[in-house]
């Protein structure tokens, strides 16, 4: 039976996106080793923090091998950080590298505006694609962050937001999604989100 493996490294919220999973019916597992990629029909990215640590403890878990590959051959989505971790490098407390699954780097935010970003905010969706089905112009999600994605390829870009400067809010390429917002926390939209990620595992599996 397939499932959705949701990447444990020590540095991610997996239990709110474990429950989503859960309630939507789809079959789910915490992964913590390489098997548990091998055999997903697709994979979530989750991560919570600064971004030097989170790929510390990727590296340091022993998954980050698996995770690069699994991105390369099945539906992967990262959340938030997981998201951020998804480029080449970042600005956050020290220049680090990230995985390089697609081009550009994670930079402070320049907005007038406060940050951390906290609450709700609209999408334009920029480049609609798979995870975007059936959503709408302005579709509300929940955002906690103070560093964004800058795309070195815009076509990546899938949907925008704005606080006070246009901020990244999900890019896409292939079989390669990214939330910067909590889809796992956005209500409605973000379960029709996760319900658009997993229809694409059941086609892999």
């Amino acid at each position: 039976m397939s499932y959705i493996a949701i990447v444990d490294y020590g540095a991610g919220n997996l239990m709110s996106v474990h429950n989503s999973l859960d309630f939507l019916g789809y079959d789910n597992k915490i992964a913590k080793e390489p098997e548990d990629l091998d055999r997903a029909a697709g994979v979530i990215l989750p991560g919570v923090g600064a971004f030097p640590d989170a790929m510390q403890a990727l590296s340091g878990s022993g998954l980050l091998e698996a995770v690069q590959d699994a991105a390369h051959k099945k539906p992967f989505l990262g959340i938030c950080l997981g998201m951020q971790m998804l480029f080449e490098r970042s600005e956050e407390v020290r220049p680090c590298q990230g995985l390089s699954l697609l081009p550009g780097c994670i930079r402070r935010i320049e907005t007038p505006y406060k940050l951390p970003q906290i609450g709700w905010n609209s999408l334009h969706i920029v480049h609609p694609n798979a995870l975007t089905q059936g959503l709408n112009e302005g579709d509300a999600v929940y955002f906690v962050h103070s560093f964004a994605a800058c795309p070195a390829d815009l076509a990546d870009l899938a949907c925008v937001t704005d606080y006070g400067v246009e901020v990244p809010a999900m890019v896409a390429r292939g079989n390669v999604f990214g939330c910067q917002f909590h889809p796992e926390k956005s209500g409605e939209v973000g379960l029709k989100i996760l319900k658009n990620f997993a229809a694409l595992t059941e086609e892999h599996a």
